[in-house]
């Protein structure tokens, strides 16, 4: 591409033919990712993209393509319904100002999906597009803008148990993949970490440390997640010979940790170890434990779940099961390209395994 070339205007797709010596409807098929054109020429389109400086009309490439080149990143639960929503919270569809996403910001999970999905999507020249769907009018939002075609599928952060999301997009015949294993059965591929066998890690090595007053705070147990995780720490636990563990059921937050571990040292005061559903939680287990003079963990050690930037931000830092959120997140991404690339093929589920992490809190 010659100076006089690149100053006359925006390089085109006539510009680059010329520079490849093809023709130009053959710079049209490598540009739109047509997958029946001899590598030699893919190769020698690319070339003279790359020296020409040619940059696609996306808007016009969308019309050959009909793709958006855009992933619906949507944070999902069963919330309330719009009216109750917009007197209490002022809900959009975007759900700005909502207490909903508030609480989403606030947990480092969500950080590390968005972490995972863009960092897979962008060296493949596409974005995400974040959406909320709390209420049932945000949902019905969401599936609108699928079926428009303004995202070419979407990936699905559920905080519900009882979300109708998945159900909806999958009845809509909409390409997506969820983060977690959805409660009810859906036809909709998805990934997921042994959240029982996490557990038994953590109740593995509090045992080891050789605590034998043992209580664990539960996440939610109408979400999958929490679930398991108390199922596979309370059976580690009796395979044991601890046929009772004490339980509080949290919500995944530091107020719900530290509310709990409250209850738990009023009812048994004499406990020497704690296992925490999440590190946000163990984080508020610790806070409390100092306040009423425990040392952590030289008089209760705690174990969290996730390996999140709580686990390091917790005095001192937590040991915890790690959770792969950011591999996750890219899979989940993988997935659902694949998915659009062969819309025929079957759906599909990931399992990741959980590795324990040892720090100074047990």
């Amino acid at each position: 591409m010659t100076d006089d070339l690149r100053s006359a205007g925006a390089p085109t797709l006539e510009d680059v033919a010329r520079a490849a010596g093809v023709s130009r409807a053959t710079v049209s098929r490598v540009v739109n990712g047509v997958r029946n054109v001899d590598p030699v020429i893919q190769e020698a389109v690319r070339r003279a993209v790359s020296v020409t400086g040619y940059t696609p009309n996306r808007a016009a490439r969308s019309l050959v393509t009909r793709r958006a080149d855009a992933i619906a990143l949507v944070v999902s639960g069963a919330g309330v319904e719009p009216e109750a929503a917009e007197e209490s919270e002022g809900t959009t569809a975007s759900g700005d100002g909502s207490s909903f996403t508030a609480q989403v910001f606030a947990d480092p999970f969500f950080g590390r999906v968005v972490t995972g999905v863009v960092n897979y999507l962008r060296p493949r020249g596409m974005h995400p597009v974040l959406m909320f769907a709390e209420s049932s009018r945000a949902r019905e939002d969401v599936v609108a803008y699928l079926r428009q075609g303004r995202a070419d599928g979407a990936l699905v952060v559920s905080t519900h148990a009882e979300d109708p999301l998945p159900a909806l997009i999958a009845e809509a015949g909409l390409a997506a993949v969820l983060f977690a294993r959805p409660a009810r059965p859906v036809p909709v591929s998805y990934v997921d970490l042994a959240h029982q066998d996490g557990a038994r890690l953590a109740a593995e090595h509090l045992l080891g440390r050789g605590c034998r007053r043992i209580a664990t705070i539960s996440g939610p147990l109408d979400v999958p997640a929490g679930q398991a995780r108390l199922t596979g720490f309370r059976d580690t636990m009796a395979r044991h010979g601890h046929p009772y563990t004490p339980i509080v059921e949290g919500q995944f937050t530091q107020e719900s940790g530290e509310a709990a571990m409250e209850r738990l040292l009023a009812e048994h005061p004499d406990l020497d170890g704690v296992f925490a559903a999440n590190d946000l939680m163990a984080l508020g287990a610790c806070h409390v434990l100092r306040e009423h003079g425990r040392s952590v963990p030289g008089d209760v050690a705690v174990v969290g779940f996730d390996d999140s930037s709580a686990a390091l931000a917790c005095r001192p830092p937590l040991t915890t099961v790690r959770q792969p959120v950011e591999g996750m997140a890219a899979e989940m991404t993988r997935l659902l390209l694949d998915r659009l690339s062969r819309p025929d093929g079957p759906v599909t589920s990931v399992i990741f395994e959980p590795e324990l992490v040892v720090r100074g809190s047990a």
